[in-house]
């Protein structure tokens, strides 16, 4: 029935918001941002309807929840970065019907996932930055899918994505895209040391390694490259614990995916961490296979903190 048009790995780094303002950080991101505004060019020309946003910056302890809300508007302040991200303005509908249509295929698929559209809860800032850039004229819907997830694995992450995928195509009527927001490795530079490391990796390994990880996508090793995602979330800091990652791999097929990312903001550094903006081509997914990993990786233990 419905269609999963793009799916990507986007940047939603709070000096995004400041590159708009008056000051020395002025047109700082500039690249950022228009990666966010061409993947938000490419899903209008693609016919998408609604944007399901992977949100490292949505912690939950239990379960997985679908922010699926009528409509959401306010004034943000980042409760972590109230001095980059304060009084930013936000507002775009939501899309209950989807909301419920991925919790239930979620369900039947053995991952407890809650939807909640009545609710007051509003989108953290992994969804709402780049929704500033992608849909300023709200022609999007908005979903916001928890993925900053403590106590969860990322086997399941996996599952969630398969089987939203599959909600999408054979229950919904509509065009779809996913967008993982999240970054590739995670270390803040230390306290104190933010501007020194606004525009550096926080040490030489990690940059290594994440450019090593955008080889891999580019290259469509897929294989290797989900053998390896516990122990890079780990070693990497993975934000989220890269929960959002797997999300978005279950959806496109896990290690049996062979499409090859199109890097759209080439790599580059923020406050010490790894970020890009990336399309992963849609290709047909195998309905046999579903995701799996080992039962010894939860993201709590192979990972560390996001911080």
């Amino acid at each position: 029935m419905g269609k999963l048009a793009l799916a990507a790995k986007i940047t939603h780094v709070p000096s995004m918001y400041i590159s708009e303002l008056e000051g020395p950080r002025k047109g700082f991101r500039k690249a950022a941002i228009d990666g966010h505004i061409e993947i938000g060019r490419r899903c209008r020309e693609l016919g998408v309807d609604t944007l399901v946003v992977f949100d490292t910056h949505w912690l939950v302890n239990a379960n997985y929840h679908v922010n699926c809300g009528k409509h959401f508007q306010g004034l943000y302040t980042s409760n972590e970065l109230p001095h980059f991200i304060a009084n930013m303005e936000y507002g775009f509908p939501g899309n209950p019907e989807l909301g419920h249509l991925l919790a239930a295929e979620c369900n039947r698929y053995g991952v407890e996932t809650m939807a909640h559209d009545a609710t007051t809860l509003a989108p953290e800032y992994g969804t709402l930055v780049p929704m500033r850039y992608m849909n300023t004229d709200q022609h999007f819907k908005v979903i916001s899918v928890s993925a900053l997830c403590t106590s969860h694995y990322l086997n399941d992450s996996a599952r969630l994505g398969w089987a939203m995928r599959k909600a999408v195509e054979e229950h919904y009527d509509g065009t779809v895209a996913f967008l993982a927001s999240g970054s590739l490795s995670h270390r803040f530079a230390q306290n104190g040391q933010a501007p020194e490391f606004a525009t550096k990796i926080w040490s030489p390994f990690l940059e290594t390694l994440d450019q090593r990880v955008i080889q891999m996508w580019e290259g469509a090793e897929w294989e290797e490259f989900c053998g390896m995602l516990p122990e890079y979330a780990a070693k990497g800091h993975g934000e989220g614990f890269m929960h959002d990652t797997a999300m978005l791999l279950g959806a496109l097929g896990w290690s049996k995916y062979d499409g090859h990312a199109e890097v759209i903001t080439p790599y580059f550094a923020a406050s010490g961490t790894g970020q890009l903006n990336a399309v992963f081509p849609v290709t047909p997914q195998d309905g046999s296979t579903i995701p799996q990993a080992q039962a010894s990786n939860p993201a709590g233990v192979a990972s560390a903190s996001r911080l």
